[in-house]
């Protein structure tokens, strides 16, 4: 397998008990043959049309096995690869990064199965941003913020920045927007995982925004 242009990781080994449905959140139906998981990796789609190799990691888990079949649709347009996560050893969205990321070459992209970006064109732009980039959207509901990863970010003229970033921050108050992808370059990626602790200093901090309209969390039935 050659070294992809772009590495996308994938997590799909959570259990999305918020979703509230006996079928995983991912492929929940929107449109005849069309699910939640097509739609959050339309930007990935975008990347290979832009003329980039791009090499998928899933993080998967048994109770994943009907998204691994779903994902067979992609076989010729990605690299997939799938990667088993432990979640004894490595738990929660930061222990499925640290899976994933032996296995990525290049720049990583974060891409969420159950967020939506209303831009396919977003994760293009974000990777010819710089070090950390994400894509982003404004959001002042304190509830949304508290469900997602918090941020807030200032500027304007096309460059936007990011302050300060939490994960599910308790204290939503201060917080502006919340991120769907986050970017970063090669020699940065072993600190993606602290993008998902709440513990741990947020790595996005200083980085370059690319604002979108709306970014949809299906994570909620009511998403």
């Amino acid at each position: 397998m050659s070294d992809p242009d772009v590495s996308i990781i994938l997590p799909c080994a959570g259990f999305g008990t918020r979703f509230g449905a006996p079928y995983a959140k991912e492929l929940h139906c929107l449109a005849p043959g069309v699910t939640v998981l097509d739609r959050s990796l339309e930007p990935a789609v975008e990347l290979v049309k832009s003329g980039l190799s791009v090499r998928v990691v899933v993080v998967f888990a048994t109770h994943k096995l009907d998204t691994v079949k779903y994902l067979a649709r992609y076989a010729g347009t990605f690299q997939l690869v799938f990667v088993y996560q432990d979640d004894v050893a490595e738990p929660g969205l930061d222990g499925a990064i640290r899976c994933a990321l032996p296995m990525t070459r290049g720049p990583v992209a974060l891409v969420l199965p159950d967020i939506v970006v209303s831009d396919v064109g977003s994760l293009l732009a974000a990777l010819r941003q710089a070090d950390w980039s994400v894509v982003a959207a404004k959001e002042s509901d304190p509830v949304v913020l508290r469900q997602m990863g918090a941020l807030t970010v200032s500027g304007g003229d096309g460059v936007v920045t990011v302050e300060a970033a939490a994960e599910k921050p308790a204290d939503p108050s201060g917080f502006n927007a919340l991120w769907g992808t986050v970017v970063v370059a090669e020699g940065e990626a072993h600190r993606l995982p602290d993008v998902a602790r709440r513990d741990a200093d947020s790595p996005l901090a200083g980085a370059r925004a690319f604002m979108v309209e709306r970014i949809v969390n299906y994570n909620t039935t009511e998403g």
